[in-house]
């Protein structure tokens, strides 16, 4: 399968190996890329990355032992300026290469584009900034990657890069790239309309490379909500919540003034009924306001886009239909309503939630939260 086409449908994972980096030293100095490119493969990667550049370690014998372990497309990882560099690429079995406009003139990189599909390469063109995305889209380049470090400093930010991703074109296949350590980091890119996350310094960390590739790409992510206390977050997140929630809904006996503090690791929730405004959150959860109360189901929101479709039961009510209501509907989908550790396992076989949520199993009382329920129920659902 080619590079591309392998990246084209729904969300995935580009899993990188590297020894070395040049921002962070040594990672896995005496990786196989043989051994480690199977188990990608098995933890459902979509394709695999392979630097070819000494800074990381790197050879071409690496790309020769990972075509020969693994049937994943694969892209050749390094800083590419001639036409002998895809031969070379091509040649030890690489499915597409990287061509990164900061070191790339327009010129340059048209010519190689044209050069990578003459030899039945795809290529992944990098940009960093806005004025390289403008470039890459102008180019025509099908594959664009957006970087969150930026190589000249190393310094990371995520959020240009989620800037970068909303505003990239809907009819390119745009990879996040860098600085993504956790599930709801990569759900950010994903929200922010990336069709795959590359993720390389994280997975050649691990212990087993594997096991955390399927951990960053696996659903649902689990949210904690109705949090009040910052001593409740810091035990939401210690947990492993990938969402916490804040209801800034007046009728709520689980009101907030206020998001509270979270690490980057995860994503903060603002859940209004009826009317919102700004508050700095990485989504919203929005309801409409029926009889006084907010209505059945609702919608997240990622920087003023519907991005999907939380299913709830109706207001202080129940509905044997629930599941089904879910499963019928297109989508992302939030399951909400009515789920608490005893069950949730079952609804996430039955319906294959995008993410779930809950706020009474996890509370001694409205806004104050057991913090063992709160490890149960996370513990449960993921």
């Amino acid at each position: 399968m080619r590079f591309a086409d392998a990246l084209r449908d729904g969300f995935g994972a580009v899993a990188e190996f590297k020894r070395r980096s040049p921002s962070a030293g040594d990672l896995r100095p005496d990786g196989d890329p043989a051994e480690i490119g199977r188990a990608y493969q098995a933890a459902g990667a979509r394709a695999m990355s392979v630097l070819v550049d000494e800074r990381f370690a790197g050879s071409w014998d690496d790309l020769r032992a990972a075509r020969a372990a693994t049937s994943l497309p694969l892209l050749a990882k390094g800083f590419f300026s001639a036409a002998d560099h895809l031969r070379t690429a091509r040649g030890a079995g690489a499915d597409a290469a990287l061509l990164i406009l900061r070191d790339l003139d327009d010129a340059q990189c048209l010519t190689l584009m044209r050069e990578a599909e003459a030899l039945g390469l795809d290529t992944l063109v990098e940009a960093h900034d806005a004025a390289e995305l403008a470039r890459a889209e102008k180019l025509g380049a099908a594959v664009i990657g957006i970087n969150a470090r930026d190589l000249s400093t190393f310094q990371v930010d995520r959020r240009e890069q989620l800037a970068l991703l909303t505003r990239a074109s809907r009819d390119r296949i745009v990879i996040a790239e860098s600085a993504i350590e956790t599930r709801a980091q990569g759900a950010a890119a994903e929200l922010a309309g990336a069709n795959a996350i590359l993720v390389g310094s994280t997975l050649m960390r691990a212990t087993d490379p594997g096991a955390k590739l399927a951990e960053l790409i696996s659903r649902p992510l689990v949210k904690v909500c109705g949090l009040t206390r910052q001593d409740d977050v810091d035990v939401a997140v210690e947990a492993g919540a990938d969402l916490v929630g804040f209801i800034l809904a007046q009728e709520s006996p689980r009101r907030t003034d206020a998001l509270l503090d979270a690490p980057e690791t995860v994503l903060r929730v603002a859940v209004f009924v009826g009317e919102e405004h700004e508050t700095g959150a990485d989504v919203v959860q929005f309801y409409e306001r029926e009889n006084g109360h907010r209505a059945r189901d609702g919608v997240l929101r990622h920087a003023g886009e519907r991005v999907a479709t939380v299913i709830d039961l109706p207001w202080e009510s129940v509905d044997a239909t629930h599941l089904d209501r879910a499963r019928a509907t297109r989508g992302r989908v939030m399951l909400a309503g009515g789920l608490h550790p005893g069950n949730v396992g079952g609804a996430i076989d039955s319906v294959r939630p995008w993410a779930v949520d809950s706020a009474r199993s996890t509370e001694l009382e409205p806004g104050v939260k057991d913090h063992d329920a709160v490890r149960a129920w996370v513990k449960a659902a993921r």
